[in-house]
């Protein structure tokens, strides 16, 4: 526990259960949510087979982990964590202009 506090800047137990609180309920909401849209975007096993069918989905799953991530952690109150943990994690995969400011 105490490498986690040391490498994400957090001083108390109650931090690093809330953190990973967000990050397993955050995983599920997710790919809970993906199943209903995939389903009213017409996609199926049966319609399109499964080699098409779970790469759209695990596509599907990934903006929505994003977007509800700091969502999520705002109501644990760890939004602050959560933000930067997304600037960082999308300006690695090459997204990191999305938080650019743009009057630079």
């Amino acid at each position: 526990m105490e490498k986690l506090k040391e490498r994400w800047g957090i001083t108390n137990n109650r931090d690093i259960i809330a953190i990973l609180l967000v990050f397993s309920l955050n995983g599920s909401f997710a790919a809970y949510i993906a199943k209903p849209l995939t389903a009213a975007l017409g996609l199926s096993v049966a319609s399109v087979g499964p080699w098409v069918y779970y790469p759209l989905r695990i596509l599907l799953i990934f903006p929505i982990y994003q977007t509800t991530l700091p969502m999520l952690g705002w109501l644990f109150g760890q939004f602050n964590f959560f933000w930067a943990f997304e600037k960082k994690f999308l300006s690695r995969i090459g997204l990191g202009f999305l938080f650019k400011n743009k009057e630079q």
